[in-house]
């Protein structure tokens, strides 16, 4: 195998601003993809987009906050305009919310959750599919969490909006795997030193928890392998 296996394809990453996407972005472009960025934190993004380039790798940032109306498709319309085919969407992009008992659940903020969670990557798929179904190799990657399958107590906000992501990227797969190259895979990263998880578990030692590095290597050595649709792996370690 080159040591370039994703060279000449493009891909976008959601979320790339920091931690899991970020990572995922910079190992994507060692491996020679051209990333495009997006995220709402623009600084952030800068930092990715230079470390790229200074390891020797290439990149395009495109902040935008994904649940603003139309700032989907006018990505989509504007690297449609660049480049003919997208080969990897890597949808990172998500928000934890409250962790609550349900009886508390905040109405207003679970809107916001399902918003970002799941309704704005039905919308990244209704959008990038017209490329993603030009590229000999498509494939989507979604990042999900165990509390989607096992879930907890006080975890019911997250844990639905990763259910209903799942079932949505799974059904997105089975619906392209007979009409195109399109494959799609389902990626629990594991415990991760990622602000989220800070959140979540702020007594936690972060040095107790694998590097976001650990995830984004899986994942780029998975886009270079011939998986089937509806792969799905937890990330150990």
């Amino acid at each position: 195998m080159t040591d370039k296996p994703l060279a000449s394809q493009i891909a976008l990453v959601t979320g790339a601003s920091r931690g899991i996407g970020a990572a995922t972005a910079k190992a994507l472009a060692a491996a020679g993809a051209h990333v495009v960025l997006t995220a709402r934190t623009t600084g952030g993004l800068e930092e990715v987009e230079e470390a790229i380039y200074a390891s020797g790798g290439t990149a395009t940032i495109a902040p935008l906050n994904l649940t603003e109306n139309d700032s989907i498709a006018r990505l989509a319309t504007a690297l449609a305009g660049r480049w003919e085919k997208l080969d990897i969407l890597v949808l990172s992009a998500a928000a934890l919310g409250t962790l609550s008992p349900v009886p508390e659940i905040d109405p207003k903020e679970l809107a916001q959750i399902l918003t970002l969670n799941v309704s704005a990557q039905v919308a990244l798929l209704t959008a990038f599919n017209p490329m993603l179904r030009k590229s000999a190799h498509g494939r989507v990657i979604g990042l999900t969490s165990s509390v989607a399958r096992d879930h907890r107590a006080y975890w019911g906000e997250y844990a639905a909006s990763k259910a209903a992501f799942e079932a949505i990227v799974t059904s997105y797969g089975q619906e392209m795997v007979n009409i195109s190259q399109i494959r799609t895979a389902l990626i629990d990263p594991g415990a991760t030193r990622t602000t989220m998880r800070a959140r979540a578990y702020p007594g936690e030692n972060p040095a107790s928890v694998k590097d976001p590095a650990v995830v984004a290597a899986r994942i780029t050595a998975l886009l270079a392998e011939d998986f089937e649709t509806g792969h799905f792996e937890r990330i150990e370690g």
